[in-house]
């Protein structure tokens, strides 16, 4: 039997402490979603909060939407609606440190830059550096598998998350990956867990790969005057011996906000490792430049301060994430040329060129051209199997275009089932993933 808002309010006041509850209509207000004011602010301070509120939410079919330091909520379509906001901030403590395993376990609400100041003195580190990603909790850098310019080399946290642990939407904590108690239904919990979006359960704490700091890192710039001429450069890289820790696309207005030198189009390859080996790298590096005629120099590591500040997510934003190809770089960034009117192609394209994928930030785009600019790179990306998602956009690009884009139904038809297994009744993050899942 349902129960009055006034009941359910009791309920989590009375599980996890009132001053974990906020039912001021004013702060309610500020936190909405897309216009979506939820009913209660809910901030719990352990994995057991988490389940006692889900349980609730479980029983009384209310939308649950977790939220971490809130830089992705632009991700994704509106929600259908927002009765629970749960506030996973407070989980914010490391609860087991292995460094001489290079593992660490986490809760979900400490953000990217509290675990670096963590592991600094002893030169470990998580190699994922999404822009702004000091402010970003680990628990949304993984729901949305946000990445930068070390995928590179590390890839994404996909190939860095061992296991997590998390609340089903009934409420039931579970294991899944590394230091498994129980594991549910046969699938790679931590794969399906990472880029969901928290639509299949709440991820609460994570255990974690990490690296070694390298000893020493220079950063280089290769500076071309077409794209064409970058990703021919790009591609010399990738098949030579050389081991970047970056290599980055990028054209003359991320160039600018980098404080970089100026030109139609750069790369920035970054290479890290024990002092000899740098200076060899970077040896190599300035031969095959020389061979192909590339201008190529040296610039301060200050150059990825500047990016990362630069292209921190911004209010009001639009931004394009591309899933291209290596080989097709080049066709991608002339299509978002052609599309974007003079006034507009201060855009700024950067991107991990040795992966063939671009992340676009649009600053007063309309929706009309945002939405041509999607179409025609969809139609391009279609050709090859890439993607198109629009990471952030404001509330009316995103109800007029579908942000994931299209999908195989095949493909879709699996992601129901998966859906239809983990939250029968749609209690998490109800209509902002593909699908509408």
């Amino acid at each position: 039997m349902a129960v009055s808002a006034a009941s359910v309010a009791g309920v989590f006041a009375e599980r996890l402490g009132p001053e974990r509850l906020v039912v001021d209509p004013g702060a309610l207000s500020a936190a909405a979603i897309d216009g979506h004011t939820p009913r209660w602010l809910v901030r719990p301070a352990s994995i057991d909060h988490v389940a006692a509120v889900l349980a609730v939410a479980w029983d009384e079919n209310l939308a649950v939407v977790p939220r971490g330091a809130g830089t992705a909520l632009g991700l994704g379509p509106p929600p259908s609606r927002v009765d629970v906001l749960l506030d996973l901030t407070a989980l914010d403590h490391v609860l087991e440190d292995n460094p001489d395993d290079l593992t660490v376990s986490v809760e979900a609400g400490i953000t990217a830059g509290g675990l670096a100041e963590r592991l600094a003195g002893r030169r470990q580190w998580l190699p994922v550096d999404p822009p702004g990603w000091r402010r970003r909790t680990l628990g949304g850098m993984t729901a949305t598998n946000a990445a930068g310019p070390l995928r590179a080399r590390y890839g994404t946290l996909r190939d860095l998350v061992l296991g997590v642990r998390f609340v089903q939407a009934d409420g039931v904590v579970t294991w899944g990956g590394a230091r498994v108690v129980k594991s549910v239904t046969g699938y790679d919990i931590p794969k399906l867990m990472v880029g969901a979006l928290g639509t299949l359960g709440v991820v609460c704490e994570l255990t974690l790969r990490l690296h070694p700091m390298p000893d020493a890192e220079q950063t280089w710039l290769a500076t071309f005057t077409s794209v064409e001429a970058a990703q021919a450069f790009v591609a010399r890289v990738v098949d030579s011996s050389l081991q970047p820790t970056r290599l980055e696309l990028l054209n003359e207005a991320a160039l600018r906000v980098c404080h970089a030198p100026s030109a139609p189009f750069g790369v920035a390859v970054a290479i890290g490792s024990a002092h000899p080996a740098v200076r060899e790298q970077g040896e190599r590096l300035a031969a095959l430049g020389s061979s192909e005629g590339v201008r190529i120099a040296a610039v301060g590591d200050n150059v990825w301060t500047h990016y990362d500040t630069a292209l921190a997510p911004a209010e009001g934003e639009v931004v394009l994430r591309i899933g291209s190809l290596p080989s097709r770089l080049a066709d991608t960034v002339k299509v978002i040329e052609r599309a974007l009117p003079a006034a507009e192609r201060a855009a700024l394209i950067t991107g991990c060129a040795a992966l063939g994928t671009l992340r676009v930030a649009i600053t007063g785009a309309d929706p009309d051209t945002v939405r041509r600019l999607v179409e025609d790179l969809r139609a391009l990306t279609g050709e090859f199997g890439g993607a198109v998602v629009i990471e952030s956009a404001p509330t009316a690009v995103r109800t007029g275009l579908d942000p994931w884009g299209p999908v195989e139904p095949a493909t879709l038809n699996l992601m129901r089932a998966i859906k239809q297994e983990f939250d029968s009744r749609g209690v998490l993050n109800p209509g902002r993933f593909v699908g509408g899942l």
